[in-house]
């Protein structure tokens, strides 16, 4: 499944989200998040001249397989999996690229930031797609699911360049399903009361676990509907398909699904990033935004009981170049000015001039506090620096994360331009 064409129009249209107007959405705690055609949307990014072009990713030799596909060529019926031999005769105009899994992963990775930083509860699937539950974030962020699927979308695009479709249900299945009916670059909202009206006109190929040979024998039963499979008696799909795959398939044709998002283990590093609003070329620009950063980072360690051994930076330039510098230090640290001034000398020794994009500061290597060892020098400046971040920390617990920054940081920052 996960074409618009399966399902009927009336139907697709009322929950799709359309000009910022969210459908009901209580309830509606699971988000599925699946880019477009990640893979050649990462390969047009930095190529925009192929932008109009039908893009294929794989077998550039004339052997192998299909890895991804864009838009313009799955209109020849070009697909993922396919021989590269068969999607060069269904398309032979189209370009032909090696993948550059490199690439991929620094988009993934980024992507899976973001979603963290809206709540824990994520299960990446693959590379491009993962699983949230936002029930915890609906109750700090004071935002709608609908609302979070929104700005996940938006800061997808802007930080990477890339676009994703995102639904937005009660349950797994039924937010995976939305989001493939809503591609390209859309939302789809199922109302958890609404699920049945959702469900019951789709092809009973949209069922988790029915494949080629199973949607057969359904077919040569007359049960070619999910709402065919829901009416069925238990007894009857048990005959038909077996104990457990009938139990499987009734269960979710009726809107059952009780399965939870089970987050991956933790990232092995902590850090932050920001997207200008303009293209930056400013070096003094730079550095604030890294003390910045420094900070934010810092911070979290602290908070964390966590010290970092080593520092890193991220640039990307505004052809989506993206460079990573690092530093591993003697003594593991989770002091701001420790995190900033080697950010800063990154930046200042091994960043060559261009115009930012995106800016990022990350601690690596982490451990637990005294466990990894600490400054002894009694007269060293790391100890008032130690005492200062901690009155700062302090003084944002009791009166918020703007109450403390350095000087500095309290110029203003580059305005969005007109639009």
């Amino acid at each position: 499944m996960g074409r618009s064409g399966d399902l009927p129009r009336g139907l697709l249209e009322r929950f799709r989200v359309r000009d910022g107007v969210f459908p009901e959405d209580t309830d509606c705690t699971v988000l599925h998040v699946d880019m477009d055609a990640f893979y050649a949307s990462v390969e047009i990014r930095a190529r925009p001249e192929l932008r109009e072009h039908p893009v294929v990713v794989g077998g550039v030799g004339g052997r192998g397989v299909v890895c991804s596909a864009n838009y313009i060529a799955r209109g020849y019926g070009v697909r993922s999996a396919m021989p590269t031999a068969m999607a060069r005769k269904l398309c032979p105009h189209a370009v032909f690229l090696p993948p550059n899994f490199a690439a991929y992963q620094e988009v993934s990775a980024g992507m899976m930031r973001i979603f963290r930083e809206l709540t824990p509860l994520v299960e990446p699937l693959s590379l491009d797609e993962a699983f949230l539950d936002v029930a915890g974030a609906l109750r700090r962020l004071r935002r709608t699911p609908a609302q979070l699927g929104a700005a996940i979308r938006e800061r997808v695009q802007a930080e990477h360049g890339v676009t994703c479709s995102v639904g937005v249900a009660a349950t797994k299945f039924v937010a995976k399903l939305a989001s493939g009916l809503c591609k390209p670059d859309g939302m789809m909202v199922v109302p958890a009361g609404e699920i049945m009206d959702f469900l019951s006109p789709l092809p009973v190929s949209a069922l988790w676990g029915v494949g080629a040979r199973t949607a057969e024998k359904l077919t040569q039963q007359g049960l070619t509907r999910v709402s065919d499979v829901a009416r069925t008696p238990l007894p009857r799909l048990r005959r038909m398909l077996g104990n457990a795959s009938a139990e499987h398939l009734y269960a979710l044709a009726n809107g059952v699904d009780g399965r939870r998002v089970v987050a991956e283990a933790a990232e092995k590093s902590i850090g932050a990033e920001e997207t200008f609003d303009v293209d930056q070329t400013d070096r003094e620009v730079l550095r604030r935004e890294l003390l910045r950063l420094s900070e934010r980072t810092a911070a979290s360690l602290r908070a964390r009981d966590l010290r970092a051994r080593t520092v890193s930076i991220k640039v990307r330039f505004s052809d989506f170049t993206t460079i990573t510098r690092s530093k591993t230090l003697q003594v593991p640290t989770n002091l701001s000015q420790e995190v900033y001034r080697t950010a800063a000398r990154l930046l200042a020794e091994q960043v060559p001039p261009g115009a930012v994009r995106l800016i990022g500061v990350r601690a690596e290597q982490l451990g637990v506090g005294e466990a990894m060892g600490e400054q002894l020098t009694l007269d060293a400046p790391e100890r008032g620096w130690r005492e200062a971040d901690e009155a700062a920390d302090l003084a944002r617990t009791k009166f918020g994360t703007a109450a403390i920054r350095p000087a500095s940081l309290l110029k203003a920052r580059p305005e969005r331009p007109d639009r």
